[in-house]
């Protein structure tokens, strides 16, 4: 009797729980796919942003060629060190060629979704002329009394793939500088340093940007707006010739 009631202790024993080998495997197992999940929420958090930016710079670019066409012009860039809470903060800045996005002049947002400032570029006659005045490009007779620019005119910036030229003339371009920020500037007014390389060109202030497909080690967006589609709704708006 006491050996079959052993006996049955034992096998009670034996199926009645998990020994602590084989909750520890069960711990690692639950850790890797809670490690798992969370790189994946991550990753599609960074897609959801890169989705929302390309959505607003396209709405960027449409509301600048608006600008264009109500005001005969570009807008000049906003000063990108004047904090969100400042006096004239958002809105263009006579006379200046590099900056960030008038965001508040366009009724856009200030930020793209990483929470910083889109960087804005533009020549000078397509954005800080009067109207009728001496274009310094070309000299068209008569000048156009309702743009301050002509047919004629010309862009100044260039757009580069790293080994290429693929867009060259341009009046305007705009940047986020993605997930890393570098060379962005703040809601506050102050700039992330430690740009480098390839995203360095897209943060020195020159007219030579760069744009391709993402990498480790460039994760930048930009969008620019042709000298063609320009003029053409210029034309149809009878901003032109």
């Amino acid at each position: 009797m006491n050996c079959l009631q052993e006996q049955h202790s034992r096998c009670n024993s034996g199926s009645g729980g998990f020994t602590l080998v084989e909750l520890a495997i069960v711990l690692v197992i639950f850790a890797l796919l809670a490690g798992g999940l969370v790189v994946t929420l991550s990753a599609q958090q960074d897609i959801q942003r890169l989705a929302e930016t390309r959505r607003q710079m396209a709405d960027i670019r449409e509301a600048l060629l608006g600008y264009a066409v109500s005001n005969g012009r570009l807008p000049p860039p906003a000063d990108p060190t004047k904090a969100t809470s400042t006096a004239g903060a958002g809105l263009i800045d006579e006379g200046r060629v590099t900056g960030v996005l008038p965001w508040a002049t366009l009724g856009l947002p200030e930020t793209d979704p990483w929470g910083r400032r889109y960087t804005y570029r533009v020549r000078t006659e397509f954005a800080d002329l009067p109207l009728g005045a001496t274009i310094p490009t070309c000299t068209p007779t008569p000048l156009p009394a309702l743009a301050t620019f002509a047919l004629c005119s010309a862009g100044n910036i260039t757009v580069s793939d790293g080994l290429v030229d693929i867009a060259t003339n341009l009046p305007a371009i705009v940047v986020s500088h993605g997930k890393n920020g570098l060379g962005a500037y703040l809601q506050d007014g102050t700039p992330i340093s430690g740009a480098s390389g390839e995203e360095l060109e897209n943060a020195n202030n020159d007219t030579k940007f760069i744009a391709h497909a993402q990498t480790t080690s460039f994760d930048d967006e930009v969008v620019w707006i042709p000298l063609p589609i320009l003029m053409n709704r210029m034309i149809a708006a009878g901003r032109l010739p």
